[in-house]
């Protein structure tokens, strides 16, 4: 069935780019094609003038997609590769066959009104998108792919995706108020804008939510919500805009789960265990819902699991554009962001027979019992038969707060045009500053847990023949246990940017010159406390928990934060991006370009703990500081009244020194991709189609730790990405379906395990009965497929369970949507 998806993707492309010149030419334009780019660009110019890759979506077109997260919304981005397997947020996001070595979007940067949400994609247990949510504040979504996204903003050389405000230009507003048709989740969205006065308007919006979510955690998982505002005064030559956020939520985040895989690594077959679903289940339970640990000063402290991916942001910002006088123009963007919260869920370290993890931890003779839940106290008299599939899950609950992730950050430019020969030769200048605080602490502790759905699944207890208790309360240990021991962290960190930028462009005609120019210069000080610092095991010592006089096996096998002992963190370090472009109009509705970039992107908090950092906190290879991406791009955009068609041939040569929480594993690499990006779409009457596909080759170059992987395709590297979009358009009602799809790739970078090809049906429909009254139903994954995005395992392991995450299954979500 894939093979017939990518077809028929494929053909629809072809299609569409065939058919444009044949559309009646009285049709007006797409909407997306005449919108002005405004994103990692010195100023903003008409899509068809620009020497780069750019897309965006509306907000009628989030209104109709329904996303569950912003990791689904990026689906919809040509060259954009989401998994979107995580939640509302967590999600991995990579750009152009740029590699995801660990999570986050390391080369890609996450903004809001052309500022970073975090200075650093991939921040431990602090991704980028965890503090974003995309509701009725959100305009359009542009995003740049490559081109001079590395010289108009820092740690951003694959490309920048900007969530941009609504500021009140139309008078009027609309609340929405959904629910979840065969899933518990209840939203009710506003938003408001219009003018205060002659000169001054208005926007504030928001949304709240709450329910168990699209799968079965066994409690309310989701509940929170969002506040922003701005106002914004115009004057003769500019305006000035004050805005501000407010965003406290609590959204489960799913890690991956068992899965049976039987056939070849080459050829596998994915499947459900029994009394578990890898598309609609969680390993989260109602039974496990508190967490005992020790805090950051060693102390006894408790975690509310339900709480989740729990991002807390204030922040505050201002733009201002206006007329210097003497044909110079000045913008600043300046924000300040409060950013707190936490990331609780529950990681498998590994699944497999209850009766062979049993005999691990206990020894021979060794009983099982429930620790909690409806059979709290019971012996499992034969764990083969445990809840229908006889597996139980070693956890390691990755309990981590995010103390402080606050941001500073400002941007200011300076802009004139100057008759130069024949043409105009735009100049800007600015400057770029930011500082980003990392202090966060890891908090881990380990359980042994039954492998059950519905949310229902208990904490197991062993004990001894001889009936010593190897674990309390269903704890394995209050510490990472599973994982040897590690990750008792303390981070306490500030990572300052500074970054003077220059560009200039020239305006023939039809011909477009430019060039951009970026330094980037930081400093990272602070320090890291650690049980492994250097690599070892140690800080595991005793804590009386249950306070009952007696230390248990459990209690003996917690973790210690070194108090004092912490390891400096102290360095410098430097980076020159450029640009070079070039655009040729050779008429009205077609477009050539060409671009060469080299970018870069620091490394942070994930290069400590591992050897790049000396004792004194000085980089032993000031080179690890910062990764080097270099590519090539050249393309073509034609524009004829109601349709488009870009295509773009890229070339991205990539370095990477990264680390990965789940694995214990450093990475020193180079990669190298090549591809084409293309997107299309026309409306013939009510009919509107759009799609895009990415084709990447890419392959690890070298590696400096591990060089038997040289020369394999990075792992969760598809070959071909794709999206398609149909819809129908009437005044009454709208009706529409989305194809989204991926060919298979490699869990790992081994080569060995397959994730097998998979392609997702989304489905929408709205109907006006009477004016400024809509109703919706949306359905996201309408067939219900199960699509592996990542898996832990390289190859089939002999119990045949590999831990995975999918995508969600089908959730249907209804909707009321008044207008004002």
């Amino acid at each position: 069935m894939s093979r017939k998806a990518v077809l028929l993707a494929s053909c629809l492309l072809s299609f569409t780019t065939g058919a444009l010149a044949q559309v009646a030419p009285e049709t007006a334009a797409q909407a997306e094609q005449d919108e002005i780019v405004v994103t990692a660009v010195a100023r903003g110019q008409d899509r068809l003038s620009t020497s780069i890759s750019t897309s965006s979506l509306s907000a009628d077109d989030l209104l109709k997609n329904s996303p569950r997260s912003a990791a689904e919304l990026f689906r919809s981005l040509p060259g954009i590769r989401s998994e979107s397997s995580g939640g509302e947020g967590n999600a991995n996001i990579a750009v152009r066959g740029l590699p995801v070595a660990s999570g986050g979007a390391k080369f890609l940067q996450l903004q809001e009104d052309g500022l970073p949400i975090l200075e650093f994609g991939d921040i431990t247990f602090g991704n980028a998108d965890i503090f974003l949510r995309a509701d009725f504040n959100v305009a359009r979504v542009e995003s740049v792919r490559g081109g001079s996204a590395s010289t108009f903003a820092s740690n951003s050389p694959g490309g920048v995706i900007n969530f941009i405000s609504n500021t009140g230009e139309t008078e009027g507003g609309a609340v929405q108020a959904s629910a979840g048709l065969d899933y518990d989740e209840y939203r009710l969205d506003f938003r408001y804008g219009g003018s205060l006065s002659e000169n001054t308007r208005f926007h504030i919006g928001g949304f709240y939510r709450q329910g168990e979510g699209p799968r079965a955690a066994g409690y309310q998982a989701t509940r929170g919500g969002q506040l922003k505002f701005n106002l914004t005064r115009e004057f003769e030559g500019g305006y000035v805009r004050l805005y501000g956020k407010y965003l406290d939520d609590r959204a489960i985040g799913y890690l991956p789960n068992p899965v049976r895989v039987t056939g070849s690594n080459g050829s596998p077959s994915y499947n459900n265990v029994p009394n578990f679903s890898l598309t609609a289940d969680t390993l989260h339970s109602r039974n496990f819902t508190r967490n005992i640990t020790l805090d950051d000063a060693n102390n006894p402290t408790t975690t509310d699991i339900r709480d989740g991916m729990r991002p807390l942001v204030k922040s505050v910002g201002l733009e201002a554009a206006f007329d210097l006088g003497g044909g110079w123009e000045v913008q600043e963007r300046f924000r300040f962001s409060a950013i707190s919260g936490s990331f609780t869920s529950p990681f498998p370290a590994n699944v497999d027979s209850a009766s062979n993890i049993l005999t691990a931890l206990g020894g021979a003779g060794a009983k099982l019992s429930y620790a909690n839940g409806p059979n709290a106290g019971q012996t499992i008299a034969n764990p083969a038969l445990l809840n229908g599939n006889g597996l139980a899950a070693q956890i390691v609950l990755f309990d981590t707060r995010l103390n402080s992730l606050d941001n500073v950050t400002n941007d200011l430019r300076f802009t004139r045009d100057f008759a130069v020969g024949s043409g105009d030769l735009s100049v800007t200048a600015g400057w770029y500053f930011s500082n980003q605080t990392i202090d966060t602490d890891w908090l881990w502790t380990s359980q042994l847990m039954e492998v059950a759905g519905g949310g229902n699944a208990a904490l197991l207890n062993v004990t001894r023949a001889n009936g010593a208790a190897v674990t309390q309360d269903g704890f394995y240990g209050f510490g990472a246990a599973f994982f040897g021991n590690c990750c008792r962290r303390s981070y306490d960190l500030q990572y300052r940017t500074n970054a003077p930028f220059a560009a200039f462009s020239w305006d023939g005609g039809a011909l477009t010159l430019d060039a951009s120019f970026r330094y980037d210069f930081g400093r990272a000080s602070g320090s890291v406390t650690g049980a492994d610092l250097g690599g070892g095991r140690v800080g595991v010592g005793s804590y009386d928990f249950d306070r009952n006089g007696v230390i248990s096996e459990a209690e003996a096998r917690t973790s210690i934060l070194p108090l004092g002992s912490p390891a400096p963190v102290d360095y410098s370090y430097d980076y020159l991006s450029y640009s070079l472009g070039t655009n040729y109009r050779i008429s009205d509705d077609l477009a050539v370009f060409a671009r060469y970039s080299r970018g870069a992107r620091a490394n942070a908090d994930r290069l400590t703990f591992g050897p790049a950092i000396a004792a004194d906190g000085s980089l032993v290879d000031a080179g690890a500081a910062v990764d080097v991406v270099r590519q090539a791009e050249a393309g073509v955009k034609f524009r004829s009244g109601p349709g488009f068609a870009n295509g773009t041939l890229f070339l991205a040569r990539t370095e990477e020194q990264n680390f990965e929480a789940t694995t214990q594993r450093f990475f020193d690499r180079e990669y190298e991709a090549w591809g084409l990006e293309a997107e299309a779409g026309f409306r013939f009457g009510d009919f509107i189609s759009s799609g895009s596909l990415t084709f990447t080759k890419a392959k690890i170059k070298s590696d400096a730790i591990d060089p038997s992987v040289e020369g394999n395709r990075p792992r969760r590297q598809a070959e071909l990405l794709y999206q398609f979009t149909q819809q129908y358009e009437s005044e009454m009602f709208t009706a529409g379906a989305s194809l989204i799809g991926t060919t298979s790739s490699f869990a790992q970078d081994n080569n060995q395990l397959v994730m097998p090809a998979y392609a997702v049906v989304n489905a929408f429909l709205q109907v006006r009965p009477i004016d400024r009254v809509q109703l919706s139903i949306n359905a996201n994954n309408l067939f219900n497929t199960m699509g592996i995005t990542e898996a832990e395992e390289g190859s089939i392991p002999a119990n045949g369970i590999v831990r995975a995450r999918s995508i969600n299954g089908r959730t249907i979500s209804a909707a009321v949507r008044f207008a004002f």
